[in-house]
């Protein structure tokens, strides 16, 4: 970038050929603020934008350690009783003469049959995972995006994740004297869903058409008639910028709040499923 700058590039030209690093958004911000003469505050508003989106993305991560922790968990403890500690059982049991109840019977057979092909069935699950993996990520991504947010709880906490990253960007841009057709075009590519990324292309061709964007967005389930009250608002007084500001602080303090709730939730029901199910291994 250095380089760029000192043989007269601009910086937002600079930035835009390393797109691993600068989001589109990143770099339309800083051309924007470069044709406004006002680069300091454009700087200003993006440090303390991906200081919130740190923040709301970081508290999602962290909300799901503690359950993946658990679930490690007791799969490794089901792995160790079915092929150590059941297989010293199994003679025993089958030796005593007396008929075995059949649940009973189906805990030999999963721990003869992990012990016997449980390599062969961790490859299987590996290889079937990392076609899984390319498929959400390619061409299946639209449909594990729908997926994600019809979860029960889980799609809420989403939907308001969403919510609130489209209301924050559209704020940080609008605010920066960026237009509404390009703030709707650099949200949509970076929104992270392609559920939303769909809604706001074609919100964007409704806008290029002359609609409000309120009524625009008012014909999706996906968007909440309370923001779409508020856009409008912001439309009819002249002040979307200051508007949208104020519903991403409200999105972004539903998510930290739909977060704690499900920590919350999610330590004692971990705690119980994993009572289950060695109880039933031991039962």
């Amino acid at each position: 970038i250095s380089d760029d700058l000192q043989e007269g590039s601009s910086i937002s030209r600079a930035l835009a050929k390393h797109k691993n690093v600068f989001s589109d958004f990143y770099v339309n911000m800083v051309a924007a603020g470069e044709e406004s003469g006002h680069l300091d505050q454009t700087f200003s508003f993006l440090a303390d934008y991906l200081e919130r989106q740190y923040e709301v993305t970081s508290k999602v991560k962290h909300a799901l350690i503690y359950p993946i922790f658990v679930v490690l968990t007791m799969i490794g403890v089901m792995t160790l009783m079915l092929t150590f500690v059941i297989p010293q059982m199994a003679p025993i049991l089958e030796d005593s003469g007396q008929e075995l109840p059949i649940y009973t019977k189906a805990v030999l057979w999963l721990s003869s049959f992990v012990t016997d092909y449980g390599l062969i069935a961790l490859v299987v699950f590996v290889v079937g995972g990392f076609f899984l993996t390319r498929y959400a990520r390619g061409s299946g991504k639209p449909s594990f995006d729908q997926f994600r947010l019809d979860v029960p709880y889980l799609g809420n906490l989403y939907k308001k994740l969403y919510l609130s990253r489209i209301a924050d960007n559209m704020n940080t841009m609008v605010l920066s004297g960026i237009s509404m057709v390009r703030a709707l075009e650099t949200t949509a590519n970076i929104v992270g869903s392609e559920i939303y990324k769909a809604i706001l292309y074609d919100a964007l061709q409704q806008v290029r058409g002359g609609k409000a964007l309120s009524l625009a967005l008012s014909q999706y389930p996906e968007i909440p008639s309370i923001m779409v009250q508020m856009v409008k608002v912001g439309e009819e007084t002249g002040e979307l910028g200051n508007i949208l500001k104020t519903l991403s602080k409200f999105y972004q303090k539903e998510v930290v709040a739909a977060v704690d709730t499900m920590v919350d939730l999610i330590e004692p029901a971990m705690i119980v499923l994993l009572g289950l199910g060695v109880g039933s291994l031991l039962a």
